[in-house]
């Protein structure tokens, strides 16, 4: 065991560090590096792009004291929010239940249950040494993904961690360990976005490290109530999903007056960068809403005494971001003169429960909750079989964990219906705040997304079309492409109308187009021609006066991605760590393109029109509240949920689908071509209510997706 202070951290920074720099990140980007494509290699720059923003900006801005005592308690607010934990749920009874007892010569077990919310239960051991005359120093563990499970029976994840509650005991400690969401004795899910595709858990604003941060908060309250513990003398400590759980507990609650993570923490360069986040479940993480690196979270521990420790060789914790998330902590440490209180241990090995990783964990313990520092003398040992642990006999048939996911973080209530102009555009502004800040905060300033940088690619006449290109930036690292077309005798122009494309609808368009523009369409991969589409189009812009623009946002198209499935789904959730999802840039993407339509000399000054289809009809949806003189949109399929999709951050604790159509109708003529009308009640009442014109919103219904 090694516990560097600072003249070995000096020499580990200046000999070692660069090194590792070298050699671990290089591993873990071959195995999780998004792919090899050009567009993917763009990509990987953005996002490294992207993380280094938050990295620089990560704690620079305090200098002094009394810089960081001002925004201590903004952030932590910002961790209880983004963790779901704002309002702070209401404290109920924890109807706790002594179920059984096993004893040992040293110590008892209690095995409890106790409810965090009604109905979430949380199954646990309380460890109590034999012969305490008096409160004890008290260390609660949380556990990580270990998975305990006999002829379909789950048993918890504290069995497979029972020797650290065990050790703690047989050295005069209480301990209390208990399950997690998923790996308990009745079995949650932790997995929503990382392997039930449900992206939903984004615009809801939940994730279980929530539902498991909160659990502790109730540990808590539950260990303040029992006579053996020593309120003023409990710490907090558990490894990789355990040791983020323990940073969640000691960021969020004071009560914790020692905290040794283990392997549970590293900056967003190692998860975004370097691709450490596929290597983890959704409780690892917040929702990202306020734009975090992860040495913010472990700031808010300090002044308190705090043991950050890892294994060399950990490859989804890797030990060069443990390093600087370390020395950016350790600055608000000297702030506050509590250098001795901040530790950076080290052993060698890979991710796993050493006997090397434990004992540094003692050593912290007996040093900051006893004052002592005895040898260590007794390894720590399990003694009980799984059996022997197990809180229920029979699991509570009124128990929630298995759907707590659709109930932790509360969705808006339906709003009702304004009965006054003044009242709607109270509301509007309402929403329209709660988007800019809780959803799309990770768009970027004007001045970091640049100049659109116009080019244009190429400008045909061929078959009576005039068909043109133009490259622009949409923001750092995103160059996209906007096409457009027209009969190519229009002297006059009544309407440009931006046509946003899904994956689908780009490979129908490409098949369309190419019937007479291959040549220019030559820079990708075409599908079979569909010259029947293309004479509708040929008739199509014969007949009106209209500009029809085509353009797929980023991840589309030109820009395609890997489509390997599990790529695209760790793909989104780099997004997500940065503050951002995918659909979130791709509004922005839109907004980018309506201002490049609005620049090209021929057609400036026509009218615009939106289009888009099932995802991307919501993304059109959202561009048009942040762009002015939108005329007029016509959305295919729209989802009546964002449920269903497209995916903002925390976008249902404020509003949902109907409530931006509203938005977007007060402005633009809104036609919906539904397969079923339904669901669009609020909108409606709204038009009614205030006396918008007829035919400001409709709801059509329609058998496809082609233009009525």
């Amino acid at each position: 065991m090694v516990i560097y202070q600072k003249s070995q951290l000096t020499y580990w920074a200046c000999f070692l560090f660069p090194l590792l720099c070298l050699s671990v990140p290089c591993l873990a980007l071959e195995k999780w590096k998004i792919g090899t494509s050009p567009s993917d290699r763009i990509l990987a720059e953005y996002f490294r792009a992207e993380t280094a923003k938050l990295r620089d900006r990560c704690l620079a801005d305090i200098k002094t004291l009394d810089d960081w005592k001002t925004k201590r308690k903004v952030y932590r607010k910002q961790l209880f929010e983004m963790l779901g934990l704002d309002p702070l749920p209401e404290k109920t009874d924890l109807k706790p239940v002594i179920t059984g007892k096993v004893e040992h010569d040293e110590f008892t077990v209690e095995k409890i249950h106790y409810q965090s919310r009604p109905g979430l239960y949380v199954t646990g051991n309380l460890y109590i040494p034999k012969g305490i005359k008096k409160p004890a120093p008290t260390v609660f563990y949380v556990c990580g993904h270990a998975r305990v499970k006999k002829n379909g029976i789950s048993y918890g994840n504290k069995v497979s961690y029972q020797h650290h509650a065990a050790w703690f005991a047989r050295h005069g400690y209480v301990c209390f360990t208990i399950d997690t969401l998923q790996l308990g004795e009745i079995e949650g899910t932790h997995h929503g976005t990382y392997r039930y595709k449900m992206w939903w858990w984004n615009s809801r604003g939940y994730t279980s490290a929530g539902v498991e941060a909160w659990n502790c908060i109730r540990a808590l309250d539950y260990l303040q109530t029992r006579k053996e513990v020593d309120n003023d003398r409990i710490g907090v400590t558990g490894r990789s999903g355990g040791g983020a759980y323990s940073w969640w507990l000691a960021a969020l609650d004071d009560r914790i007056k020692a905290a040794v993570p283990v392997a549970g923490i590293t900056d967003l360069q190692n998860h975004v960068v370097f691709g450490c986040v596929e290597g983890h479940c959704d409780c690892m993480y917040t929702v990202n809403t306020y734009r975090w690196d992860y040495p913010l979270v472990a700031a808010l521990v300090a002044p308190r005494p705090l043991l950050i420790s890892n294994s060399d060789k950990d490859n989804i914790f890797p030990l060069d971001g443990v390093v600087r998330l370390h020395e950016k902590v350790r600055n608000i440490y000297k702030l506050h003169k509590a250098e001795k209180n901040l530790g950076l241990h080290i052993t060698e090995g890979p991710h796993k429960d050493t006997q090397e990783m434990r004992i540094h964990a003692f050593v912290w313990f007996n040093r900051f909750l006893k004052g002592d520092n005895p040898l260590i003398d007794k390894p720590a040992v399990g003694f009980f079989e799984a059996e022997q642990l197990k809180v229920f006999d029979k699991l509570p048939s009124d128990q929630i964990n298995t759907k707590i996911h659709e109930s932790f973080v509360a969705k808006a209530p339906p709003p009702s219906v304004p009965q006054s102009a003044g009242e709607w555009e109270n509301q509007r502004r309402a929403w329209i705040k709660s988007l800019r800040e809780k959803s799309f905060r990770g768009w970027p300033t004007e001045a970091e997304a640049g100049l659109l940088d116009i080019k244009s690619v190429f400008s045909v006449e061929k078959h009576g079309i005039r068909f043109s290109a133009y490259d622009f930036t949409s923001q750092l690292h995103v160059r996209l492409r906007l096409y457009t077309a027209q009969w190519a005798g229009l002297n006059k122009t009544d309407m440009v109308t931006l046509e946003v494309l899904d994956a689908e609808g780009w490979r129908e368009w490409l098949a369309a187009m190419q019937v007479g523009f291959a040549e220019e369409l030559d820079d990708q991969t075409l599908p079979e021609p569909d010259k029947n589409t293309f004479k509708d189009k040929q008739e199509l812009f014969k007949n009106t006066k209209r500009v029809m623009a085509y353009f797929a946002p980023r991840g589309i198209g030109l820009t395609t991605w890997n489509p390997d499935e599990h790529k695209q789904t760790q793909i989104r959730r780099r997004f997500m760590l940065l503050g951002q999802t995918r659909d979130g840039m791709r509004v922005w993407d839109v907004r980018r393109a309506i201002q490049v339509l609005r620049k090209i000399d021929s057609i400036n000054g026509s009218s615009t029109g939106l289009r888009g289809r099932h995802q991307m009809a919501g993304i059109v949806l959202y561009a048009s509240l942040f762009e002015s003189d939108i005329a007029r949109l016509d959305l295919w399929n729209l989802p009546s949920s964002h449920r269903d999709g497209p995916t903002f951050l925390n976008v249902l604790r404020y509003l949902d689908i109907p409530q931006a159509v509203a938005m977007t109708a007060e402005r633009s003529r809104v036609r919906l071509y539904q397969k079923d009308g339904s669901g669009w009640q609020f909108p409606q009442s709204v038009a009614n209510k205030l006396g918008w014109p007829g035919k400001q919103f409709q709801v059509l219904t329609v058998s496809n997706e082609r233009e009525p």
